[in-house]
């Protein structure tokens, strides 16, 4: 991890519980901000989700729901 644009993370909170969850996903918004990083994290939490910045939620392998208030 020298840097990267992008981060992907897979599920990063999948089998943590509630706490450590908001600690990861902490730690994700704070290295966002300072590093300027980009995190595509791949999630079914709603809470989690509801931490990001933008949300782009699929069904079925199609992008229903681009983050940006537009339904597909």
């Amino acid at each position: 991890m020298n840097g990267p644009e992008i981060v992907w993370a897979d599920e990063p909170t999948g089998n943590l519980d509630s706490k450590n969850a908001r600690e990861v996903m902490d730690l994700h918004i704070r290295l966002n901000k300072e590093l300027e990083e980009t995190f595509v994290i791949v999630t079914h939490s709603d809470a989690m989700a509801e931490m990001s910045h933008r949300t782009v939620r699929m069904q079925d392998g199609l992008i229903v729901d681009d983050g940006r208030g537009n339904a597909i």
